[in-house]
């Protein structure tokens, strides 16, 4: 072997330092690159799984780690298919490249929740239109028969006009539900309203002694009052239904008004039990009451926002709601 001379010597070195730096910068980038990677794969909103050849986890991001029993259930295909896991429900959606398997969880539970709503819905409404002409029927002939049945009979035939009206109610809502609301604002005095709820007091059946209190002020609401009086219905009406399943043998159910310089603000409480389930109060087709059709306070709030307001459970020692409406 020949001698190396100083000078390739030297260049041996300086091609071993670069070999060396361009390594480093190599092995910087993939580092850098990894870490891209996985910080994309954090940022995204469904859980991913990156498996290598033998089925083991090769990259996931914390949304997967949550989801670990999940992976055991699924199935290793490329079509795309659904599956339930602890009450949600998933799109679960595959791919391969090389020698690495993807697998994504997307959580579609709202989505689905809007699509059985809506579907719901449709069905409700159908069902509505076609009750509604014979109830009407016999809310019609129940009044005629009211004035020629024995005096004696005469709560019979009141018994069946409380029912009657309790189904149109409930036609009612759920035709708004599927149409939404619109309201057609005018002046009226809340006397007005006044009346209106208690003839709807009147046809609703109840068994206690419940003292109702109403605001005794003289304002007027600009509103439109066939759904004000739907709105205040429904709670005064879920109210009674919570003094009857109270173990008391009377109850109240009182409303306060205030109003500051842009909201008139309602506060509706009552004696009865307290409601079981606050998450689900607001939920379509969700009722805490067994007497439910889940769509009363649903559209109460819906109503009060149509009048540039809300309704809310409020919180405190005394069980009640708020009603916030724009002046």
């Amino acid at each position: 072997m020949s001698d190396i001379t100083p000078e390739e010597l030297n260049l041996l070195i300086e091609q071993t330092y670069k070999v060396e730096r361009e390594f480093t910068e190599l092995k910087e980038s993939y580092a850098h690159l990894q870490n891209t990677v996985e910080q994309v794969v954090e940022f995204l909103p469904n859980a991913i799984w990156i498996l290598d050849e033998e089925g083991n986890v090769f990259l996931q991001n914390s949304q997967a780690k949550s989801l670990a029993q999940l992976l055991e259930l699924l199935e290793s295909k490329n079509d795309d298919y659904e599956v339930t896991f602890k009450r949600k429900s998933y799109l679960i959606k595959s791919s391969s490249y090389k020698d690495k398997f993807m697998i994504s969880a997307t959580d579609i539970t709202e989505q689905k929740r809007k699509e059985n709503l809506a579907t719901m819905g449709q069905m409700a409404a159908h069902l509505s239109h076609e009750i509604r002409n014979p109830i009407g029927s016999i809310s019609l002939l129940s009044s005629t028969l009211k004035k020629r049945v024995l005096e004696e009979n005469i709560p019979i035939v009141e018994e069946i006009q409380r029912s009657v009206y309790r189904i149109e109610r409930i036609i009612k809502a759920t035709l708004m539900f599927s149409k939404g609301i619109e309201a057609n604002v005018s002046p009226f005095l809340w006397s007005d309203l006044k009346e209106a709820l208690d003839m709807a007091i009147g046809y609703y059946a109840y068994s206690k002694e419940i003292r109702f209190t109403f605001p005794k002020q003289k304002f007027i609401i600009n509103g439109d009052k066939d759904l004000l009086e739907m709105l205040f219905s429904n709670f005064i009406i879920n109210a009674i239904d919570a003094i009857e399943l109270d173990e008391n043998e009377d109850g109240e159910v009182e409303i306060v008004y205030e109003r500051d310089d842009t909201h008139h603000r309602f506060y509706i409480y009552d004696s009865g039990v307290e409601i079981e389930n606050n998450k689900e109060l607001f939920e379509a087709f969700k009722s805490t009451k067994v007497k439910g059709n889940g769509l009363g306070l649903v559209l109460s709030r819906q109503i009060a926002e149509a009048h540039g307001g809300t309704a809310r459970l409020l919180k405190g020692d005394r069980k009640g709601f708020e009603i916030i409406l724009l002046q």
